[in-house]
């Protein structure tokens, strides 16, 4: 058991990484970018859907390098260990506060920098993501897993939303504080990635898979239909969470605590209204997995969305200034919504290469994480790009360098703001409650799966048929 628990926590712990990086990115980059650097949000969205061309390009790439890689450290984990440092240098240069007088070379200073913090996370969340499925073959233990990993990213997740705002407001130059803080944080996550990569030894190791560059070849797990399902249902709650988080901190500092805002004054509703969500979804992860254990993977996860739906469309009816209780309230229901299908995909990805093994004859992990990580992407900065545009249509009004701070947004901004928070958990989480409901690999279906892997004389054509 000890061992086991050594294995989850050094499996957990490049996650520290994935899920701070990922608040980092949304919750905080946005307002940088509009209100330090100056950038107005349709700059925003442009350098966020050219970086994700780029990813189309090196998220496959890297899939097909992992599943192609021999080394003592096996397929995944040598480019963890070799990729660390470069987190750090990629953190320091994301919020490197530019001060260019020009727009554009501010533009193109900031797509660059964003260009090098994506290479970066690609080559290390690709061979993350394909870790998981290789740390063991149970059904139950994969979903322990990757409870400990998300609880590990939820823990980094509240302190990449509170603590970097702390420690920018401690200098009064915030392009030290700015500068400070990417520091820090870029040495505690390439520490973490070095600390997976060196000692989270898999349970299950194949050999290179000997597969051509093609594009052909790096669409062909998108055949199978519990992959196709598992993508979807990912897509939706990264659309989902990117929305959410990155219109966060201009809904609480432009509508809830508008009056203070307007005055200049800071405050602490956000960070912990923020700190409540992501904590009642460590507290929530237990009851998921007691519910996946009893009722199975799909369940989880619709009783999470439905809840997150739920708890959304409150947020049209709360007025502005209003007590923080009923933000902190709003947040700790919405968390603990948000945990089961933040948790569930995961679990769902060890089963869904299990299939693909079947399918393929070989275990197509990298090629699967390049998509998985690639969508992750995607669905970030489209929904990013689709929020700034219209935020910005709607009247958002961006920092001017050297011009005055802006204290207060137009109403037509923050109504947009309020509509975008309600609807969109309802249109994304919607779809993926319908995929959820077509997703057939169950633990029964697992164990055929793992049995068939093994034994050629099951049926495999009529089991995979099974599934779709």
């Amino acid at each position: 058991m000890a061992h086991s628990v050594k294995r989850k926590l050094a499996f957990a712990s490049a996650d520290i990484f994935g899920g701070g990086s990922f608040n980092i990115v949304n919750f905080l980059y946005p307002g940088f970018l509009a209100i330090t650097v100056g950038i107005s949000p349709y700059w925003i969205g442009v350098v966020m859907l050219v970086a994700r061309i780029w990813d189309a390009i090196t998220d496959p790439i890297m899939g097909h390098l992992s599943d192609r890689t021999t080394s003592k450290m096996g397929k995944r984990r040598i480019y963890l260990v070799i990729a660390a440092p470069f987190v750090l240098v990629s953190m320091y240069l994301l919020f490197f506060p530019f001060s260019f007088s020009e727009t554009w070379m501010r533009v193109i200073a900031v797509l660059l920098s964003y260009l090098v913090f994506t290479t970066v996370q690609t080559t290390v969340m690709i061979p993350y993501y394909s870790l998981s499925s290789e740390m063991t073959s149970d059904y139950q233990e994969r979903a322990s897993f990757n409870s400990y990993r998300l609880g590990f990213s939820i823990f980094s997740s509240i302190l990449c939303v509170a603590v970097p705002g702390i420690v920018v407001g401690l200098f009064g130059d915030k392009t030290i504080g700015y500068q400070v803080m990417s520091l820090s944080f870029g040495l505690l996550f390439g520490l973490s990635v070095f600390f997976t990569g060196l000692f989270a030894r898999e349970e299950i190791q194949t050999p290179k898979v000997e597969t051509k560059l093609s594009f052909k070849d790096m669409m062909k797990p998108l055949k199978l239909v519990p992959f196709r399902q598992y993508l979807g249902m990912f897509l939706v709650l990264q659309m989902s969470m990117a929305i959410m988080s990155g219109l966060f901190f201009f809904y609480i500092d432009f509508f809830i605590t508008k009056s203070s805002t307007a005055q200049g004054q800071s405050t602490m509703v956000g960070l912990i209204a923020a700190a409540l969500m992501f904590s009642m979804q460590i507290v929530a992860l237990p009851i998921y997995l007691k519910m996946i254990e009893k009722k199975g993977k799909t369940y989880a996860y619709r009783f999470g969305a439905y809840l997150w739906i739920l708890t959304a469309l409150f947020i049209l009816l709360i007025p502005s200034n209003v007590t923080p209780l009923a933000v902190y309230a709003l947040g700790a229901v919405m968390g603990f919504g948000i945990s089961g299908p933040g948790l569930v995909p995961h679990t769902m990805y060890g089963d869904v290469v299990d299939a693909g093994q079947l399918m393929f004859h070989d275990r197509l992990d990298g090629q699967m994480s390049g998509f998985t990580n690639f969508i992750n992407k995607i669905a970030q900065a489209v929904g990013l790009a689709i929020v700034m545009f219209l935020i910005g249509l709607a009247g958002f009004q961006e920092q001017q360098p050297g011009g005055p701070i802006i204290n207060s947004q137009p109403d037509s901004a923050t109504l947009m703001i309020r509509l975008i928070m309600t609807f969109a958990p309802l249109i994304f989480m919607g779809i993926g409650i319908f995929i959820s409901h077509r997703y057939k690999i169950d633990q029964n279906k697992q164990k055929q799966l793992t049995q068939a892997i093994v034994d050629p004389s099951i049926d495999r054509k009529a089991l995979l048929e099974s599934l779709s």
